[in-house]
This record gives C-alpha cells, sequence and structure tokens, in this order.
C-alpha cells in the first residue's frame, strides 16, 4: 500500500479523543471480547524482567509514525526527583532489565546518571535511541559513554533506503543516521565478541503489518553492509500501534477501519499470551505506573488495585496485577505479535 506517511500539523493530542475513536468498534469485536473467545481474559502479568523507563517526550526529531508523539517543543521532562524514585525501587527489586526511552532518552538532563545508577545495580541497560541524537553539539561523547557502560543501544531506523526513511523522520536523516552508526561500529557495537549489542527497530512506512522478522533482518543486513558498511546484531519488526500521529495518519487516509480490520483479522492467541505487558512495568515521565508505553500514551495507568505511581511501588502486587487493556491492544497480538523486543512468535 503506497502511503505517504507525514506528520500532520495539528495531530490528535487528545488522550480521551483517541480512547473515544478506538472504543468505537465499527462492527468489529472488542479486545477483551476476542481474548475471552481465546480464553485469554483477563490478562495478567506474568512477573515484572523490563523496568521500562519513559524520561520524556523532548526529541530532536518529529517522525510521523511516533506513538509519543514527540518532538523538540515537548515540554515533559522527568526530573530528578522522579529518576531518583526509579533507582529506589528498582534497588528494591531484582529486575533484570532496565528499557530508558523518551522521546529521545538522551536528551533528559539526567539520563546518563539513570544509566550509572542501573549499571551500579548490576542490571542490564537498553536505551531507545534515534541515532541522530549522537551527532547532536553536546552529544559527541555518548557514544563512548554507552559503550564504557555496555548499555545495549536499540536504534530505530525505518529501512535500509534513504528515500523510506527520511519520508517518514525528515530529509537527511537516513544518511546521519548511518554517519552514527558507523561512529557505533567503530567502538566495536554491533560486533561478534565484543559483548556491545545494536539492534535496529523497523516500523512499516505505511498502514499494514510488518514482514517476518528473519527475512528483514537479513535484507537489512546486505544492504546495510555491501552499500554502507554497517554491521549490526538484530533487527526486532514492531507493528505501528493506531494511536497518537498514526491514528491521526490513518483517520486522514481513511485507513483507520481497514487497518483496525486488518489487526483483528490478523489476532493470533499464541502471540497473545506473550506480549510484553506481561512481564514490563512502564514508568511515565511524572512517575505514573502503566502496563506498557502504549498505555502510557492513552492516559492508561494500572489498575485493579494495582500502585500507580512510582512512589508507591511494590513489586509484589505489580508482578501478578491484571493488565489493563483496550482496542489498541490488537496491535500487539496481530501476526507474530509486536513487543518492544521485536516479534514474540
Amino acid at each position: 500500500m503506497g502511503l505517504s506517511l507525514k506528520a500532520r500539523a495539528n495531530p490528535l493530542s487528545s488522550a480521551s479523543e483517541q480512547l473515544r475513536i478506538l472504543s468505537n468498534s465499527n462492527g468489529f469485536l472488542p479486545f477483551e471480547q476476542k481474548m475471552s473467545a481465546a480464553g485469554l481474559f483477563p490478562l495478567h502479568a506474568t512477573g515484572i524482567t523490563v523496568f521500562q523507563i519513559n524520561v520524556g517526550k523532548l526529541c530532536n526529531q518529529t517522525c510521523a509514525h511516533c506513538h509519543v508523539d514527540a518532538g523538540p517543543d515537548r515540554k515533559e521532562i522527568m526530573t530528578r526527583e522522579t529518576a531518583e524514585l526509579c533507582i529506589r525501587a528498582l534497588a528494591q527489586t531484582d529486575i533484570p532489565n532496565v528499557d530508558i526511552t523518551g522521546g529521545a532518552p538522551e536528551l533528559n538532563p539526567h539520563f546518563r546518571w539513570l544509566v550509572e545508577q542501573a549499571r551500579a545495580l548490576g542490571r542490564h541497560v537498553m536505551d531507545r535511541c534515534n541515532l541522530t541524537v549522537l551527532l547532536l553539539n553536546g552529544q559527541t561523547d555518548l557514544p563512548e559513554f554507552l559503550a564504557r557502560h555496555e548499555v545495549e543501544i536499540i536504534a530505530s531506523l525505518p529501512y535500509y533506503r534513504a528515500a523510506q526513511t527520511d519520508a517518514q523522520r525528515g530529509e537527511g536523516v537516513f544518511e546521519k543516521s548511518i554517519e552514527a552508526l558507523r561512529k557505533l561500529n567503530a567502538l566495536g557495537y554491533g560486533k561478534e565478541g565484543t559483548g556491545l549489542l545494536l539492534n535496529l527497530i523497523y516500523n512499516p512506512v505505511g498502514a499494514f503489518l510488518p514482514p517476518r522478522q528473519e527475512a528483514i533482518e537479513r535484507q537489512f543486513k546486505r544492504e546495510l553492509e555491501q552499500k554502507h558498511g554497517v554491521v549490526f546484531n538484530h533487527l526486532y519488526t514492531i507493528t505501528n500501534m493506531p494511536i497518537s500521529r498514526f491514528l491521526d495518519f490513518l483517520m486522514a487516509t481513511e485507513n483507520y477501519e481497514g487497518y483496525m480490520e486488518r489487526l483483528l483479522n490478523a489476532f493470533n492467541p499464541i502471540a497473545a499470551t506473550g506480549v510484553m505487558c506481561r512481564y514490563t512495568i512502564s514508568i511515565g515521565w511524572d512517575g505514573t505506573l502503566y502496563d506498557c508505553d502504549f498505555n502510557q500514551m492513552l492516559e492508561m495507568p494500572t489498575g485493579f488495585g494495582a500502585p500507580q505511581h512510582i512512589r508507591d511501588f511494590d513489586a509484589a502486587r505489580l508482578h501478578k496485577r491484571r493488565i489493563v487493556t483496550g482496542n489498541h491492544c490488537y496491535g500487539c497480538t496481530a501476526g507474530a505479535g509486536s513487543t518492544c523486543g521485536g516479534s514474540i512468535t
């Protein structure tokens, strides 16, 4: 489907308006009923292995598909006080993975402190990086910082060709991304035996599901190495969620109902059992707790008696909590499934 994915001047900004659109089933089965028919409702967490911290919506890019609605003008930034509450809560657990995201998380003034503190606790740290942030003034030493602390970099790159990447992220972004990837490779990132993991994220450019992860990974590896001398470890495919700017795109191009029907028809019960909300706790920039980053953007905090703020963090109550769901959850359960770590099946 050759659709032009462009960020609109006035994207949907109200979480309540997005929820209204998503809650109107338009003839398709609500997600909770689909899960019930599969014997999977209500959905419960299986224990937390990922402590995801969204440090804010500030970003040096304005990507057309961004579910965070991030950009250079966003003022939502995690404070040092909230960051300290996150580390204090983390220290009370044995949760092995810390996933730092944004926006461009590196632009938060407390990003490096969070990395240092989490590593001091012996946790594996992941940085969800847009690559071009590594070239900004004041961030040129960031690759070395990340390598020194053995931070896994999960870098978003829409495609291995400039036209598709720039269409989604802005003119010239592809070349800057390649420059950043070369800097990371020079430090050992993406190379076998270094322990420095460099993984890429692929989102489809348009209203369709991603291809098989293994196949698109082979294409990315071949094209990036042969044409640009760039290597990486793995590629993760993520389904575009029908929220925020992508929902606005679907509505503006009259593709919303078709896309939702596509997600529903591709519902996979096996994928539904492995969705990331079952093993992740997501902390918003203001300390509010969510089952996942997508619920966070729809302002759907943890529910059913679970703690709702990092100051009240209680691992025992959160480990087996009931998950808050909605029709947007079809995005994570379609086809091979979709998580922040790629496909499920």
